[in-house]
């Protein structure tokens, strides 16, 4: 470990190795279909990759209007839907929550 003492103060190199988790210790279940609330909107998509900063959708739409909130994570009753391109990247400073949803997803505006 680096060691380098400025004015009497000792500051440590910080390690650049990322943290390493289990698959039972990880957050997100890639492969699976996501509901995902942002600060701003939200979004479905089938997760498909988590970088540090990001997470990548795949069939992702944006919900303008979820309707009542039960009723979108467990049925996928949802009142607006703008289907985006083949794949969506999020930064994950920006998510809220995320759920895994057990039904199909939305490809069609509506």
């Amino acid at each position: 470990m680096k060691e380098v003492i400025i004015d009497g103060v000792t500051y440590v190199e910080k390690s650049s190795e990322l943290p390493v988790m289990s698959e039972n210790e990880a957050p997100y279940e890639v492969g699976k279909n996501h509901f995902i609330r942002t600060v701003t909107m939200s979004y479905t998509g089938k997760l498909v990759w988590v970088g540090e900063k990001e997470i990548v959708l795949e069939n992702p739409a944006w919900i303008a209007d979820s309707g009542r909130f039960m009723q979108a994570l467990r049925k996928g009753t949802l009142n607006e839907v703008e289907p985006m391109n083949k794949r969506a990247i999020i930064g994950r400073g920006a998510i809220v929550d995320a759920s895994v949803v057990e039904w199909e997803l939305p490809l069609e505006q509506k």
